[in-house]
């Protein structure tokens, strides 16, 4: 696929934010309306756990069916399917009764949905990629991340507040549908470039990529930025466990309503913006590295201060800015690694990867918690952190000879 020499008007920066804001809004309805609502009705952490680590399959391994979205329908059309069944699942996931007996059937609903809208990111990405002109790619690659973040904050947030003020997880999930739905409008806003398809079929296009990607893994440059996205560093994790662990600091429903929604959102799209700064003046892995170390630093500190809403308040903020600080760097040390070609596929292929440690380590601080306490899974996610630096590190060593 490439694109036609008589392309449009290049799309504003601005329009990349709402376009990605279901994707974000999907997880953060996830791992805070839906996680705090099952913690409260009595299922343990290690099952919320294992549904959010579950929900990061898709995202592990969106880069096979990448080619899919790269020669089959227009972009706009895959967003458009893609936008429709993730609102529809997302409505599905909150309406179920929030019992253990039921876990297995929202497990279903989760994955499907989360598959749906790993199309809406790589046709979002696939925009952003052809239709942003060199000089606008870092603004539109921010933009990008702070929708990413600012939706998760919206879906989180507004979906719990929902379900503190009516008493019903199913009205919060109609909500968040409809604003998934309603960011479409943003369709005709953005200039869709002209696409040539491949005619050589998904196989071939597949298989060209994969050499493609191949040729990245084999410089230096490129299997230490694999190697870094699947290491736990950074991995941001805990994030996903703030709303299922709140009872553990007196957290109300309203302060993890507030922390975990806007507030979280704008916090991280800060880091954000600030991440891609650093970025660009120091080595983007080491800044990838020092990052993960100022969030396992975090950890610690967050276990040792003492068990009140506000340091709740404080720490899950503090731990938001990391994590955009963690990532802008992701996205530096890719966009660095990946060069040209084909790069919407090759993106996808280092973002799965980097979806990786997400999982494993939710699933680790979760049987953590359950198996201990919390101040134990904050120094499990510390100590992972800590170990993947050192690992990277020798790595870095090794490969100078």
């Amino acid at each position: 696929m490439h694109v036609d020499s008589q392309m449009p008007r290049f799309s504003h920066p601005v329009i990349f934010l709402l376009l990605i804001l279901p994707f974000g809004i999907v997880s953060g309805n996830l791992t805070v309306t839906l996680a705090y609502t099952l913690s409260q009705a009595g299922v343990t952490t290690t099952l919320i756990a294992e549904l959010i680590a579950l929900s990061y399959v898709p995202h592990t391994w969106k880069f096979l069916w990448a080619p899919i979205c790269d020669t089959t329908l227009s972009l706009r059309k895959w967003y458009l399917l893609a936008a429709v069944t993730s609102a529809g699942g997302m409505f599905i996931a909150n309406a179920m009764p929030a019992t253990t007996a039921s876990m297995p059937v929202v497990c279903v609903v989760v994955v499907i949905t989360n598959i749906a809208v790993t199309f809406l990111g790589m046709a979002v990405e696939a925009l952003m990629a052809h239709g942003t002109p060199v000089e606008l790619k870092g603004r539109a690659g921010g933009w990008f991340q702070a929708g990413n973040l600012g939706g998760a904050g919206l879906g989180g947030g507004a979906g719990l507040w929902i379900v503190e003020r009516t008493g019903e997880a199913w009205i919060a999930g109609a909500v968040m549908a409809a604003a998934c739905l309603l960011c479409c409008l943003g369709l005709q806003y953005v200039n869709v470039p002209k696409l040539v398809r491949s005619t050589q079929g998904i196989f071939k296009d597949s298989v060209h990529a994969l050499k493609d990607l191949w040729e990245v893994a084999r410089t230096r440059m490129g299997y230490l930025g694999l190697l870094i996205c699947f290491l736990p560093i950074g991995s941001g994790a805990a994030s996903n466990l703030w709303a299922a662990i709140a009872d553990d600091w007196g957290a109300s429903v309203d302060a993890v309503a507030t922390v975990n929604g806007l507030l979280s959102g704008v916090v991280s799209a800060v880091g954000c913006i600030v991440g891609g700064y650093i970025c660009d003046r120091m080595d983007r892995k080491y800044a990838y590295a020092l990052f993960g170390l100022l969030m396992a630093a975090c950890a610690v500190a967050m276990a040792l201060a003492p068990r009140t809403q506000a340091m709740y308040i404080l720490f899950v903020l503090i731990y938001a800015f990391i994590t955009g600080l963690a990532y802008a760097s992701f996205s530096a040390v890719v966009l660095e690694a990946i060069g040209g070609g084909a790069a919407a596929t090759k993106y996808s292929m280092f973002a799965s990867l980097s979806n990786a440690p997400i999982a494993y380590m939710t699933l680790v601080i979760g049987w953590a918690h359950t198996r201990w306490d919390a101040e134990a899974m904050l120094y499990t996610e510390a100590a992972f952190g800590v170990v993947g630096i050192l690992v990277f590190a020798l790595v870095v060593r090794l490969s100078r000879r």
